[in-house]
């Protein structure tokens, strides 16, 4: 394939011929082995004209309109055949090849690539496979827009697009991978984002070194955010295109993945985490309520179960008032063992509840909590309050809106019961100042993930923690505003 490479080291592919175009996707494409790398060779004004495709990505019904305009090119004697052809290419986005790198992963993103003596042509009818927009599982809402993100990044941009009809919205292009070349779109508002995180994101995503990407949103996480085995989520997910436009306006840096219905936000402090659409759908009063719960949720999916099994240890601990706290049974088993095979078992059924089937989730369900809870109880093997105590935990987990960060809350407390299982009252406090420490020194793209606790701001916080009316919302959030200030 000298020849053709020798060809295409210049500024421009023309004098190419479409034959040796043909030989080099047979080389690089897998033109004529794969079953779905197409090609139709016509005649056109005289000239060869080889239009290449992907079958499944291209819709069959832009090829035939394209192939019928083609068709009725008459060779005019004054007029060079390239311009004739051009002039017949019905689409909108039209585009001449003048880098060879460009050519293979153009026809095998899912533009159709015409080659003709003077040149080489891309033209955008891609069509991926997939499903229509709809309310994502994880975010439902009882009032709202129905419409969610989806597996293609140009469905989900137009998503966005629709609800900020501001020029200053911006989706950059890039790619990642050096085989898959995954597309991935850097959403920011032009003036709003902060440009350092903008330029940070589009260095990091530059800068992966990687043949695929096959996980998608989650590998270009790792790659920009370098959390190693830190638990704790330092960007947000959402599936909706409220929740995404809303965080475009407030300043976020949102990173679109294709073929991943998630979307990524940037920055992501632990509180925002917190924030549900629910809360935007309904009355402030109602949205108000609704995030106290929810925040009364996180503070028993961390400490409930570690206090109890504190107090239950260490009743000396507890006031009068307070001394019906702990077990009034006792079992052979060891009270730390117990709550540790029940938070870990209730985990077990989650992940069961994943793989299987949903005609079989019921089954499962009403088996773990007759069979073995109850049995478990009644042969002595567990204490009842252990099993109240644990499952209160796993509901104040269940109402984290953030499936990241209700994983990490649940190890952490894995890590209070064992501290105060080995350590007792001294290893609780040791293990929660370990813990708050820890979130402290997390900055996010410079922005403290405890904001705005750490450091404080009384405005900020009391806006997070009380659902405000529209008029009365700042827009922009101080935290948003910090670098660019």
């Amino acid at each position: 394939m000298d020849f053709l490479f020798a060809a295409l080291k210049g500024d421009s592919m023309m004098h190419v011929h479409p034959s040796e175009i043909e030989s080099y996707l047979e080389q690089e494409a897998g033109l004529g082995k794969s079953f779905d790398v197409g090609v139709r060779k016509l005649t056109i004004a005289g000239e060869p004209l080889h239009l290449y495709f992907i079958t499944g990505l291209v819709d069959t019904r832009f090829i035939i309109e394209l192939i019928e305009s083609l068709l009725t090119v008459e060779k005019k004697r004054k007029e060079p055949a390239i311009d004739i052809l051009k002039n017949h290419f019905v689409h909108q986005s039209v585009e001449e090849i003048n880098d060879q790198s460009k050519l293979t992963v153009a026809l095998l993103s899912g533009l159709i690539v015409i080659a003709v003596p003077d040149g080489v042509f891309t033209i955008d009818v891609r069509s991926y496979p997939g499903r229509q927009p709809e309310e994502p599982d994880t975010e439902k809402v009882v009032r709202g827009s129905r419409d969610g993100y989806v597996e293609n990044i140009v469905i989900n941009t137009a998503l966005t697009r629709r609800r900020i009809r501001d020029g200053r919205l911006r989706f950059e292009m890039m790619k990642a991978g050096s085989v898959s070349k995954l597309d991935i779109a850097v959403g920011y508002m032009e003036g709003i984002a902060d440009p350092i995180i903008v330029e940070k994101v589009k260095k990091e995503i530059e800068s992966i070194d990687i043949a695929g990407v096959p996980m998608a949103d989650k590998t270009v996480e790792e790659f920009i955010v370098k959390q190693r085995y830190n638990p704790f989520p330092l960007v947000r997910y959402t599936e909706r295109a409220d929740i995404g436009a809303a965080h475009l306006l407030e300043g976020h840096v949102l990173l679109f993945t294709d073929t991943s219905p998630a979307v990524m936000i940037m920055p992501a402090t632990y509180l925002q985490h917190l924030q549900h659409a629910e809360e935007y759908r309904q009355l402030p009063a109602a949205g108000t309520f609704i995030r106290m719960i929810r925040y009364i949720g996180l503070w028993m999916s961390l400490f409930l179960l570690p206090l109890w099994f504190l107090f239950a240890q260490h009743p000396e601990m507890l006031p009068e008032a307070l001394s019906f706290i702990g077990p009034n049974e006792k079992t052979k088993i060891p009270l730390a063992v117990q709550i540790l095979i029940a938070d870990v078992g209730i985990e077990w059924l989650r992940i069961a509840a994943i793989h299987t089937p949903m005609p079989l989730s019921t089954a499962m369900g009403l088996v773990a909590a007759v069979m073995i809870g109850q049995i478990a109880i009644d042969t002595g093997l567990f204490v009842p309050e252990v099993i109240l105590y644990t499952a209160l935990a796993a509901i104040g987990t269940f109402s984290t809106p953030s499936y990241e960060l209700g994983l990490a809350n649940k190890m952490i407390r894995l890590f209070f019961i064992l501290s105060i299982a080995f350590f007792g009252a001294a290893g609780f406090v040791i293990a929660f100042t370990l813990f708050f420490l820890f979130l402290v020194r997390l900055k996010p793209f410079g922005a403290p993930y405890l904001w705005p606790l750490v450091p404080f701001d009384a405005k900020s916080l009391l806006t997070i923690l009380i659902r405000r009316q529209a008029p009365e919302q700042s827009g922009i959030p101080q935290i948003n505003r910090v670098s660019s200030d």
